[in-house]
């Protein structure tokens, strides 16, 4: 697994190369708007200012430089933007 860093709206975080933005973004605590999880609907659409995406067929629109954080993996490092300000979801401690 290759660690690489996602600058989302001015905060970093670490992420990978393997998984999807969106499930990346949820782990690190943040909540991105989304519906489908399928590329679809385009709710998870955001700006790509930097780095590159390998991005599945979608059928929801996407304009020159968005993608939709579902359907898409980093390949390196990448900064987004979103339209809204993201939250941060307190993170649940484990049932031991």
């Amino acid at each position: 697994m290759s660690q690489i860093t996602i600058k989302v709206n001015g905060e970093m975080l670490v992420g990978n190369t393997h998984q999807p933005l969106l499930e990346q973004l949820e782990q690190s605590g943040l909540q991105p708007e989304f519906q489908c999880r399928n590329g679809v609907c385009g709710a998870c659409r955001c700006k790509l200012d930097k780095g590159t995406v390998s991005q599945q067929d979608t059928m929801a629109y996407v304009a020159a430089g968005e993608i939709l954080t579902c359907a898409s993996v980093p390949s390196g490092n990448v900064e987004l933007e979103f339209d809204y300000q993201l939250s941060f979801v307190a993170k649940k401690a484990a049932n031991l």
